[in-house]
């Protein structure tokens, strides 16, 4: 063979791999490749995306596999930054084994060196409607901006129903803030259940493309402490101040079976407040889905759980279990005291004036 037949030869060979690729990434036995390469998996699909992929496995060759292989291999493990024996006094471990965490039982340190790696970007969705924007949504914002993942990046999704309203606000480097308006209801009780339709949809139109974890939380509260990287986990509940201590069977769940977030005596492992949950933003938005497929199904039967989307996110979290609870310190109510399990308060409830902020109490 000639010089030239010696240089085509590999040149076809090339070309016709690459062709081969090209029609298997567009084909939809292909897409599989780019989720499996994502940081998050895709709650919808994307061409664009897929195609990205391509060019930059065809760019770095095996590379990439033999990263994700080396990152496996540092993952961090739950007794790396986890020490349950640190607080005997209350429960640290659920019998699913999920740390429950504590002032105590874990090591910054670690887990900063561990994330700072990673380079993380952190959401947190809030919701302000009416007067809630006027007499909470400030004071949220700037606790969180000094407390909420410092460090990292991190992005505040704020609704309201009036854009007008929404007070300006420095953030400090690292935080981002969007803002949204929604459709106001009448009741706030529709407020309270209709915000899982709708972080459900900011999660599939843009969200999972911007973040690694997301938070959703409620407005009526300050953040006093650090809020880091110790809460980050797969799906993360949050116990409620006032049930914490107390039997199952003493846990206001919705009682009545002709609703779907009815939990009958004798089952259920904790009460879990709506007022902080999170987690990876694929397991959040399935958990909004369930809990708004929920309240939909009470609607048709004339039911209304009794306390509303909490209650569906207490059914949730009865059948998918948390993969990391947050103790009482993470959202504590002044109005308890202060016992002495709880050591450092990372956020307090606000004043309940419902007589003020709610139109039909």
């Amino acid at each position: 063979m000639n010089v030239k037949g010696k240089i085509i030869l590999p040149m076809l060979v090339v070309s016709t791999v690459i062709v081969v690729f090209w029609e298997y990434i567009n084909s939809p036995e292909g897409s599989f490749l780019w989720i499996y390469h994502s940081k998050n998996p895709e709650v919808g699909g994307s061409s664009i995306q897929k195609d990205w992929w391509f060019l930059s496995w065809f760019k770095n060759g095996y590379q990439e596999k033999e990263e994700d292989i080396e990152n496996r291999a540092k993952e961090l493990q739950l007794q790396d930054w986890f020490d349950p024996k640190k607080r005997p006094e209350v429960v640290t471990v659920t019998q699913w084994n999920a740390p429950v965490v504590w002032e105590g039982t874990y090591n910054r340190d670690i887990l900063e060196k561990y994330y700072a790696k990673q380079k993380l970007t952190v959401g947190l969705t809030v919701f302000a409607v009416g007067r809630y924007i006027e007499h909470y949504l400030e004071e949220f914002i700037i606790s969180a901006n000094r407390y909420f993942m410092v460090g990292h990046k991190v992005i505040f999704y704020i609704m309201v129903d009036d854009v007008s309203q929404m007070p300006l606000i420095e953030l400090d480097p690292l935080r981002t803030l969007k803002v949204f308006e929604i459709k106001p209801e009448k009741r706030w009780q529709d407020i309270s259940m209709m915000r899982m339709k709708t972080i459900g949809e900011h999660i599939s139109s843009h969200i999972q493309h911007e973040v690694d974890f997301l938070f959703c939380m409620d407005v009526d509260q300050t953040f006093q402490d650090n809020f880091g990287v110790e809460t980050l986990g797969q799906l993360v509940a949050q116990l409620q101040a006032w049930w914490y201590k107390a039997n199952p069977d003493e846990f206001t769940y919705e009682r009545r079976e002709e609703s779907a977030a009815y939990i009958p005596y004798g089952q259920g492992d904790f009460y879990y407040h709506a007022a902080i949950f999170g987690g990876t933003p694929i397991q959040v938005f399935n958990l909004t889905q369930e809990c708004f497929k929920g309240i939909l199904q009470d609607k048709k039967n004339d039911i209304e759980a009794e306390w509303h989307d909490e209650s569906h996110l207490n059914k949730y979290f009865l059948l998918n279990k948390p993969t990391k609870i947050l103790s009482p310190e993470y959202c504590w109510d002044y109005h308890i005291g202060l016992p002495t399990d709880i050591k450092i308060v990372k956020i307090a409830w606000q004043t309940k004036e419902y007589s003020v902020v709610r139109n039909n109490v």
